[in-house]
């Protein structure tokens, strides 16, 4: 959990909790701003943070020490994923986790985008209503559309553009949406 959210969620300030850690205030702000990663702070530090918000270091920390897998990894993991559950299984274990705003609050844009276009593409051929509550977040659009490797690899090998055209073209539109180029999400070994 950032210290951001724990501060809105007790309606606390910055300047109370850098009195109440005897964290310099400038340290504190730095941190949540993002300027200083939490999980270089000393130990000390972390201590006294999350002895102020009453919270676990565990917890304090939790997010900083999550792993972000590739995001080919990560395909390839919801797509068997979706071959194991099966069509509705999966949609309402994703939407029951409520693992697309997980995701977009970590700021890990791409999966929570890819999650979101798999969800309203499994809906969309079950003939199943799309989920209303990502209305907002149907809006975003990653900057750089992202590619499939092979279809990068294959177009670094022939030197052209030609796969990349060709794979747009051939891409769900549920994922082109949000410039992610995704051509087959069923056909994995």
């Amino acid at each position: 959990m950032l210290i951001n959210d724990l501060l809105a969620e007790r309606n606390m300030t910055q300047y109370y909790l850098a009195q109440t850690s005897s964290i310099p205030y400038t340290t504190l702000n730095d941190i949540c701003s993002g300027k200083t990663r939490l999980e270089k702070c000393s130990a000390e530090t972390v201590y006294r943070l999350a002895k102020a918000l009453q919270i676990p270091i565990e917890v304090l920390l939790e997010p900083c020490l999550e792993k972000r897998c590739s995001f080919e990894l990560f395909k390839s993991n919801v797509c068997h994923r979706l071959k194991a559950l099966g069509d509705i299984d999966f949609l309402i274990d994703v939407l029951e986790n409520n693992e697309i705003e997980s995701y977009y609050e970590k700021k890990w844009y791409p999966e929570s985008l890819y999650l979101l276009a798999m969800v309203d593409y499994i809906s969309r051929v079950n003939g199943v209503d799309i989920c209303e509550e990502y209305s907002s977040l149907r809006k975003q659009r990653l900057s750089d559309i992202l590619y499939p490797s092979s279809i990068l690899a294959l177009a670094a090998a022939l030197n052209n553009d030609a796969p990349k055209k060709q794979a747009i073209e051939n891409a769900i539109p549920e994922f082109m949406r949000f410039n992610i180029v995704e051509c087959e999400v069923r056909d994995v070994v």
